[in-house]
């Protein structure tokens, strides 16, 4: 997630949208005061600048659970008691930058065809696994607490879009080409490779069965729906 006041963006990061790599491109051009949240080990290297500003104090921000502390468990990146974290939905983001931030800046973020998305959301979560010991696509369909992808929560309210734009996955970088244009930054900013997820071969199609295939378009049906997304 990214908020800047140098430019007048807010990037709402979605799951499994090229998020890395506009992040990354974005935190180039991020001012001192810019607000650039931070990310897991693996993600710092790909940003060309650090996290900055993202922790703050706002009456509504939730407190870190006391036995955690005790027990000295870590802090975690993406724990709303940080402040501004890496997935944070546009709701919170709204409460913590104001109003008056909120109606005058452009505000945008990244969807996917939910049925590929899930497919790289499965490669995502069991690539640490060897390929021996990988669950099935629909097995681990089957733990929806796990599988299930939470990207539409992320850019709406009350299940209406309240951000100024959503660009697609698929026309990633014309999307991003009209982002750029529109808060002034065309010719200054690439949009690297980041993040790819590795072992995918052929089309998503081919691992789906009747069975997950319309497990998807149940789990999914509001975002397809609003982007007209199919099989």
């Amino acid at each position: 997630m990214i908020l800047s006041h140098a430019h007048k963006f807010i990037y709402v990061k979605t799951y499994k949208t090229g998020s890395t790599s506009i992040e990354a491109a974005l935190s180039a051009v991020c001012g001192p005061d810019d607000v650039i949240t931070e990310a897991s080990e693996q993600l710092r290297g790909v940003r060309q600048k650090p996290a900055q500003n993202y922790r703050i104090e706002h009456p509504e921000k939730p407190t870190r659970p006391l036995w955690k502390s005790l027990l000295g468990r870590p802090e975690r990146h993406y724990h709303p008691s940080v402040g501004y974290y890496e997935h944070m939905p546009a709701w919170r983001i709204r409460k913590y930058a104001g109003e008056d931030v909120w109606r005058s800046y452009f505000k945008f973020s990244f969807e996917r065809n939910p049925w590929d998305r899930q497919v790289s959301w499965y490669h995502y979560k069991t690539k640490s696994r060897p390929a021996d010991a990988r669950p099935t696509f629909d097995v681990f369909n089957g733990d929806r607490r796990r599988a299930f992808v939470e990207n539409w929560s992320l850019y709406t309210e009350q299940d209406q879009v309240t951000l100024d734009f959503v660009g697609r996955y698929e026309s990633l970088d014309d999307d991003f080409a009209k982002i750029l244009a529109r808060v002034g930054l065309s010719g200054q900013v690439a949009l690297p490779r980041e993040n790819v997820s590795r072992g995918r071969q052929g089309s998503y199609r081919d691992v789906y069965t009747d069975a997950s295939r319309a497990l998807v378009a149940d789990w999914y049906a509001p975002e397809i729906a609003q982007f007209g997304y199919t099989f």
